[in-house]
């Protein structure tokens, strides 16, 4: 056991992330599961949305994550699943025309006063 404060402190934070990343990994692990036994939209979503969220946290490197989303989708496409971001796509939204600003009035310079010459005494 640590005898100094400050390493009484790191054992339970260690303790608590190492809870909380277990927690993070079993979850995408299960998502990447489900895709893979079942590959649908909603669980193709739910296993990148994990996937960002390990690399997010720390979990994963975010170039793993980054390849592990690129083969979920090449097997979604192999598997004819639609993604949920090319539905969005699909529906554009209407854009409201975009408004003209006013020009800015510029405000007029003021001459410079004029000091009188200094007198010599």
């Amino acid at each position: 056991m640590p005898i100094i404060k400050s390493a009484k402190k790191r054992v339970k934070t260690a303790k608590k992330a190492a809870i909380r990343n277990t927690k993070t990994r079993r979850t995408l692990r299960g998502a990447l599961k489900s895709f893979v036994s079942k590959p649908s939209s909603k669980t193709h979503s739910a296993a990148q949305s994990n996937l960002d969220k390990a690399a997010k946290k720390g979990v994963i490197h975010k170039n793993k994550a980054s390849r592990l989303k690129k083969q979920a989708a090449a097997k979604a496409k192999a598997a004819g699943v639609k993604s949920t971001a090319a539905k969005k796509k699909a529906a554009p939204a209407k854009k409201a025309a975009p408004k003209k600003a006013a020009p800015k009035k510029v405000a007029a310079k003021k001459p410079a006063a004029k000091k009188a010459p200094a007198k010599k005494k």
